[in-house]
């Protein structure tokens, strides 16, 4: 039986835990260990990160940052506070006392839009106000059980992501205005106000399916920000275009407010070892 699992579980009502961590590698202790404690290091580390990924409902990616902010970066999403906790601490110390240094974190968690659009909404706006369909016609009921099924998808990932090893990935906290300008505070907007400028959020997204994959978490009450975007991508091209034109976007340009953006590179493990010159 692993630590873990003797201790109580703290585990959100729906949804997982999402840890962000990145570390700083001190390469002046790295150099008093002699090659042999080196290849053990790095082999524990190796060890450790396929144990994490073997745990159930659990993934970690793995990646090296592009710029000075930090070396190397894990994003680790798992059911359990505890457990999550256990695998950040025992990441530090994967390489040996005071190897790794952090140098930035993020806790979120998985969670559904409130703005998603609801069933009864879809049939009465989009059903029969834009598309002229009878309610209870043929084609209305095998329109809205297609409706289901992409929402069903749709909730799935929000909630229980499986993420992809493609190279890119870019992270950054945001928030939504609140109070630094009486016009734009997000939450004095109406509800219905709030959900079409969301609308129109996501109508950009969906224009970079297949390049982008997006992941939402929501850290309110978790860490300084409202919400972490964790974005994956093949090339640095999409990250840039999808976050400029999303900019342009009313519910950005009025409320968002933006955090560091970081950027790391999924790699092989023994490729990653060579980006990080270890």
């Amino acid at each position: 039986m692993t630590e873990t699992s003797q201790t109580t579980g703290v585990r959100p009502e729906e949804g997982w835990h999402v840890l962000h961590l990145y570390y700083q590698i001190d390469h002046a202790q790295w150099a008093t260990l002699s090659r042999d404690k080196q290849l053990e290091a790095k082999t524990n580390l190796t060890e450790l990160i396929q144990e994490i990924r073997s745990f159930p409902d659990t993934q970690l990616l793995a990646f090296a940052v592009t710029t000075p902010k930090a070396d190397i970066g894990f994003m680790l999403l798992t059911p359990d506070l505890v457990t999550a906790t256990h695998f950040e601490k025992r990441l530090s110390l994967s390489l040996g006392p005071d190897v790794l240094a952090p140098t930035y974190s993020y806790l979120s968690q998985t969670e559904r839009s409130e703005y998603t659009t609801t069933r009864d909404q879809y049939a009465a706006d989009t059903l029969i106000k834009e598309k002229g369909l009878s309610e209870g016609s043929g084609e209305f009921e095998a329109a809205l059980k297609e409706f289901d099924e992409r929402m069903e998808k749709y909730t799935q990932h929000r909630l229980y992501p499986v993420l992809p090893d493609w190279p890119v990935v870019c992270f950054y906290p945001m928030s939504k205005r609140r109070g630094s300008h009486p016009d734009y505070n997000w939450y004095s907007t109406e509800s219905s106000e709030r959900r079409e400028l969301m609308k129109g959020h996501a109508t950009t997204g969906r224009k970079y399916a297949g390049k982008i994959l997006q992941l939402i978490s929501g850290s309110t009450g978790l860490d300084e920000h409202e919400w972490g975007v964790t974005l994956l991508a093949h090339d640095t091209y999409q990250i840039k275009a999808i976050v400029y034109e999303m900019r342009f976007d009313a519910v950005s340009a009025r409320y968002g407010e933006f955090g560091d953006f970081y950027i790391g590179l999924q790699l092989p493990l023994d490729e990653l070892f060579r980006r990080i010159c270890l």
